[in-house]
């Protein structure tokens, strides 16, 4: 057979080895935890729940998102029948999987009340709608009102964000909806405070499911940055779909005073740029970042991976990460998916204190610093980097949190809040079939 000829490596960029940390099986659930049999036994193949966002190959966090709590709660209910109600622009093309069984065409106000009309004929016993005011169509996403309304089966909303100052009109979808659905499920603390004081909803209406996360082995650090070609480093990472807000110019400006006291320092800046952001401005910000590296002499200590990763791909690439960074500049996000994954790899972390991260991490699983401060990231990753037992205690606080909030934990909390569902809404199905006969 003929060889192949090798890939040129291309400068700044960084290759994935094969290793395999993944572990995507339930291999345990606590045996003295009967009301989680309880659950399982009841639920298992009577929960067939229809799910509407957007979803891959779609390259967005609430896409990954919605494919992993589909997946998760898959496993538990093997013999029913999910189904996915996929948001998309109308000239998008996706090829999609076959558990998307209906396109809802985000700019189009009459698709909303056809997908209504599809879900109410369906086999669906239950609606989980994950909402983000950008997915939907219309002035502040509002399109998504005219759908939910119509739905005859319980809803359960899931935000992805909650602003703490919403605009008059974000404040009206946000009421609505929680007019409208059956539940709100937000992933903190914080964001079901923000709903019940700020909006004024109903505490019964608002419940907290953590972000899930993958199911990881704890592996070497140093054993998969050989396989990258990089056990001489000391890596730090930021992941997820690159835009303005994600702060990173921040990050590589506190570089040279990191590297003077550890020159062997690389970053790795992971995913590539936002498609909705590379739609209007294409590569600009991607490329002042390289300006900054240009600017400050880091070529050899910034290398970039302009493609969206894979999951495998991502969870090695985090389980070779000393020093993971968050520095992101919007206080208000409320929910951070990569994030939830780094304290699911166990990594030590330093990020900005926005609301998600200032839940999170904590208790000691995590650094925080101020906004657009260089100074302070630079010696928080100092301090981590030159004491390994603190880092080493950091990191098992964080891989402890991440168990609670791994996937098929995740899963579980989905499942018992559809059952309750279900289980209210047949009882007033049956209270009113009686007050009618």
């Amino acid at each position: 057979m003929a060889k192949t000829k090798p890939e040129k490596k291309t400068k700044n960029k960084i290759e994935v080895p094969e290793e395999y940390v993944l572990r995507d099986e339930v291999t345990w659930l606590p045996g003295e935890d009967s009301r989680v049999f309880r659950l399982l036994k009841e639920s298992m193949n009577k929960a067939e729940v229809a799910y509407i966002a957007t979803y891959p190959p779609t390259e967005c966090g609430i896409a990954t998102f919605t494919r992993d709590v589909v997946t998760s709660v898959a496993k538990y209910t093997p013999f029913s029948n999910h189904m996915v109600v996929a948001v998309k622009r109308e000239q998008e093309i996706e090829p999609y999987d076959r558990i998307v069984q209906f396109q809802l065409m985000r700019d189009d106000h009459s698709s909303y009340a056809e997908a209504a009309a599809f879900l109410n004929k369906s086999k669906a016993d239950i609606i989980s709608l994950q909402h983000e005011f950008g997915i939907f169509g219309g002035e502040d996403g509002c399109y998504v009102l005219d759908l939910v309304e119509k739905l005859e089966k319980p809803v359960v909303v899931t935000l992805h964000t909650v602003l703490h100052n919403p605009s008059p009109g974000q404040r009206r979808v946000m009421m609505a909806l929680a007019e409208l659905a059956d539940m709100l499920v937000v992933m903190v603390r914080t964001g079901r405070r923000i709903l019940i004081d700020n909006y004024g909803i109903d505490p019964r209406k608002v419940t907290i499911i953590p972000h899930g996360v993958p199911n990881v082995h704890r592996v070497s650090a140093m054993s998969v940055k050989r396989a990258l070609g990089m056990a001489d480093k000391q890596i730090l990472s930021t992941f997820g779909l690159i835009n303005r807000g994600k702060g990173i110019e921040f990050a590589i400006e506190a570089l040279p005073a990191i590297i003077k006291k550890h020159p062997n320092v690389v970053y790795l800046v992971l995913g590539e740029t936002h498609p909705g952001v590379r739609s209007y401005e294409g590569e600009t910000y991607r490329n002042s970042l390289l300006e900054t590296i240009d600017r400050l002499g880091l070529q050899n200590h910034v290398r970039f991976n302009n493609r969206f990763l894979s999951l495998d791909e991502l969870v090695r690439y985090l389980c070779a990460t000393d020093v993971y960074i968050t520095p992101y500049l919007n206080k208000d996000q409320i929910v951070s998916g990569t994030l939830a994954y780094a304290l699911g790899c166990g990594k030590a972390i330093v990020s900005t204190p926005y609301l998600y991260a200032e839940e999170v991490l904590g208790d000691g699983r995590g650094v925080l610093v101020n906004f657009r401060s260089p100074d302070e990231m630079a010696e928080a990753v100092i301090r981590i980097l030159d004491n390994p037992a603190e880092r080493e205690v950091m990191e098992n606080l964080a891989y402890k949190y991440g168990r609670r909030t791994a996937w098929f934990n995740t899963a579980v909390d989905y499942l018992d809040l559809f059952h309750r569902l279900l289980l209210r809404h047949k009882r007033r199905a049956t209270s009113v079939s009686r007050k009618k006969a």
